[in-house]
C-alpha cells in the first residue's frame, strides 16, 4: 500500500490520537497507520515510562493511579503541542475532561472499537497492566466497557476493529478519517454567555459526542414535532445513549399552530411530572417552531432549564436557532411571549436540508440574503454567485452559507444582545419582518405562506420604501429584485395567489411588537449592506406602497 498524504486526512496539520481499551490495538495499527500516513508514531505509555524512570506498573507500584494519570496528562500535552504524529494512548487517558478537551483541540480522535471476546483473547497473559491484575480479565473489561466505551464516543471518528488483521483495521482507519469532515464551529460569545455554532454534516448520529462535553448532567428532554421525530429522533437517541446520556423525546403536531398557550402548556406538565432538574437539558429537534416553542419551554421551566438547538431546517439553522430569542404566538399576533434564553449549543446539521422540500429551502435561503442586504454587501454578491449551489443543496455550499449568515448575526448578537439599541443594533436583524410578518399574521399562520417568504417580499418592499423616500438608489432595489426572482423567490404580494386589503396589513402592524409610542418601527437602506432604524415613515408612503404591490386601497 502507498503512503496518502496526511494533509488530505488531517485539518489544519492535526495529529491523529488513537483511544480504545487494552488490546484495540492501538500501538500496532497506530505503527501502520503513521506508516501509511508519512508521520511519526509515538506510544504515549513509553513515552511516560521514559519521563517516569520506570514501567507503568512500577508507577503504579510505587506512586499510585492518580500519579500514573497526572504524569499521563503532561506527557499528552507535550506531544500534541509538537508537531503532527500518530498517537496511540492508554486505555485510560481518554476518561480525563482536560485531556479530552486537548485532544479536541488539537487533533483528530479515533476509537477502536472491538468487542470483549476479541480484547479477551488479546490480553491473556499481559501482567504488565496493573488494571488487569485486580480481578479476572473478563469482569475488569466488561467493567471498563461500561464505564470507557460513553466517554470513547465522544471521539471524532469511530472505528469497528473486531477480528480483522491489521492491513485491514489500519484501512479501515484511513477511509473513515478521509470521509469524515470536521464540522465548523463559530463562537458565539455575548456578555453573560458564550456558546457555540457547530455547522457540518452528520451531526445528528454525532450529537452524544458533541454535545456530551457541554451538558451539565447527562440527562435531556427533546422536544420535536411528529414529522421531524420520524426522519431524525431515532438517530439523535442512539447517538445520546451512546455517550451514555439519558434521554425522553415529547413531539408535537407540525406547524405554526404549535407555538401556542396549549402546547407550551402540554410540554411543560409533561416536563415537570416527570420531576425534571434544574441540570436536565431541553434539546429543540426541529424548525423554527420547534426552537422558539421548546426554547420558551426551557427559559420558562424552573426558571430556566439548559437548552441546545438542532435546527433542521435552512430558516431555523441561519435565523432562529442563534442569537437567543424563544416565543410563541397569540391571537395578537406572532411571538409577542417570549424570553431571551441563550443556548448551550447549536448543532447545524446541513445534511438535514437534504430532506426539505425545495420550497422551504427557498424560504431559508432568504434569511441568508437578508442578512447580506442588511450590513454585509459581500455576502450578497456571494449570494448572487452561489445562490444556485445553495438552493441544490450542495453540503459544502451550504455549510459556507449557513457559517456566512450566522456569523454575521453572532456579530450583530454579540453587540445587542437583547435589541436594546434604538438604531443599529440587533433590530436590523428584522429587515422585511415588519411586511412579511403582517402578510403571515393576515393569512393565519396556517402554512400557506412560510415565514422565509413572507420575509422575501418584505426584503424587496423595504428596499421598494426606502428607494420611494429618496433613501437608496433605485438600482439597488432593481439588484434585490432581480437575485430574489432568479432564485424564483416571491418579491411581490402579487406574487401570492391571495388577496390583500391595506387597512388589514397596517392594522397587523400597528400591533406588532416593534410598536413604540405608536409610532411604526422600518427597517430602511442607504444601500445594500446599508440598513437602519427608522420611525419616520409616513403611514400615506406606506399605504400607497401596499396599493401599488397590488393591495386593494
Amino acid at each position: 500500500m502507498g503512503r496518502w498524504p496526511a494533509t488530505s486526512l488531517i485539518p489544519s496539520g492535526r495529529s491523529i490520537v488513537l483511544v480504545g481499551l487494552m488490546g484495540a490495538g492501538k500501538t500496532t495499527i497506530g505503527r501502520r497507520l503513521a506508516t501509511r500516513l508519512g508521520l511519526p508514531f509515538v506510544d504515549a505509555d513509553v513515552e511516560i515510562e521514559r519521563a517516569a524512570g520506570c514501567s507503568i506498573a512500577d508507577v503504579f507500584r510505587l506512586y499510585g493511579e492518580a500519579a500514573f494519570r497526572d504524569g499521563e496528562r503532561r506527557v499528552i500535552r507535550r506531544l500534541l503541542e509538537g508537531p503532527p504524529m500518530v498517537l496511540a494512548t492508554g486505555g485510560g487517558a481518554f476518561m480525563n475532561a482536560s485531556t479530552r478537551a486537548l485532544v479536541r483541540a488539537r487533533a483528530m480522535s479515533v476509537w477502536l472499537r472491538c468487542p470483549l471476546p476479541v480484547l479477551l483473547r488479546r490480553v491473556q497473559g499481559r501482567t504488565h497492566r496493573p488494571l488487569l491484575n485486580e480481578a479476572s480479565p473478563r469482569d475488569v473489561l466488561a467493567r471498563l466497557m461500561t464505564v470507557r466505551h460513553p466517554i470513547y464516543a465522544e471521539a471524532d471518528v469511530i472505528v469497528d476493529c473486531g477480528d480483522h488483521n491489521v492491513d485491514h483495521s489500519t484501512t479501515r482507519v484511513i477511509e473513515s478519517l478521509a470521509l469524515s469532515r470536521r464540522p465548523v464551529r463559530l463562537p458565539v460569545t455575548l456578555e453573560h454567555a458564550a456558546y457555540d455554532v457547530v455547522i457540518g454534516t452528520n451531526l445528528i448520529s454525532r450529537a452524544g459526542a458533541l454535545l456530551a462535553p457541554v451538558l451539565p448532567q447527562k440527562k435531556a428532554i427533546i422536544i420535536t414535532d411528529e414529522n421531524v421525530a420520524a426522519l431524525y429522533l431515532p438517530a439523535l437517541q442512539e447517538s445520546l445513549r451512546e455517550t451514555g446520556i439519558e434521554s425522553r423525546a415529547l413531539t408535537v403536531a407540525p406547524g405554526e399552530q404549535s407555538k401556542c398557550l396549549s402546547t407550551y402548556e402540554t410540554l411543560t406538565d409533561a416536563i415537570l411530572k416527570e420531576g425534571v432538574e434544574r441540570r436536565t437539558t431541553i434539546i429543540a429537534l426541529g424548525g423554527g417552531v420547534v426552537g422558539d416553542l421548546a426554547g420558551f419551554v426551557a427559559a420558562t421551566t424552573l426558571r430556566g432549564l439548559p437548552f441546545v438547538q438542532i435546527p433542521t431546517t435552512l430558516l431555523s439553522q441561519v435565523d432562529s436557532s442563534v442569537g437567543g430569542k424563544t416565543g410563541i404566538n397569540t391571537r395578537w399576533g406572532k411571538n409577542l411571549l417570549g424570553a431571551f434564553h441563550q443556548p448551550l449549543c447549536v448543532l447545524a446539521d446541513v445534511s438535514a436540508l437534504s430532506t426539505l422540500p425545495h420550497r422551504e429551502l427557498v424560504a431559508g435561503y432568504a434569511e441568508i440574503v437578508k442578512s447580506g442586504l442588511i450590513g454585509d454587501a459581500a455576502l450578497f454578491g456571494w449570494c448572487e454567485k452561489n445562490g444556485d449551489s445553495v438552493l441544490s443543496a450542495d453540503p459544502d455550499t451550504l455549510t459556507e452559507a449557513v457559517r456566512q449568515a450566522c456569523a454575521f448575526k453572532a456579530r450583530v448578537v454579540a453587540a445587542d444582545e437583547r435589541e436594546s439599541q434604538a438604531s443599529n443594533g440587533r433590530a436590523l436583524l428584522n429587515l422585511g419582518h415588519t411586511f412579511g410578518h403582517a402578510l403571515e399574521a393576515e393569512l393565519g399562520y396556517d402554512g400557506r405562506l412560510l415565514h422565509g417568504e413572507g420575509v422575501s417580499i418584505g426584503l424587496r418592499l423595504a428596499f421598494a420604501l426606502s428607494v420611494r423616500l429618496g433613501l437608496c438608489p433605485p438600482e439597488d432595489l432593481a439588484r434585490v429584485e432581480a437575485h430574489l426572482r432568479a432564485m424564483k423567490m416571491p418579491a411581490s404580494i402579487t406574487d401570492l395567489p391571495y388577496s390583500f386589503r391595506v387597512a388589514d396589513l397596517i392594522a397587523h402592524m400597528q400591533r406588532d411588537k416593534k410598536m413604540q409610542d405608536g409610532r411604526l418601527s422600518f427597517i430602511l437602506v442607504n444601500g445594500i449592506g446599508r440598513a437602519f432604524t427608522s420611525r419616520d415613515v409616513p403611514a400615506e408612503t406606506v399605504h400607497d406602497l401596499l396599493v401599488e404591490d397590488g393591495c386593494k386601497a
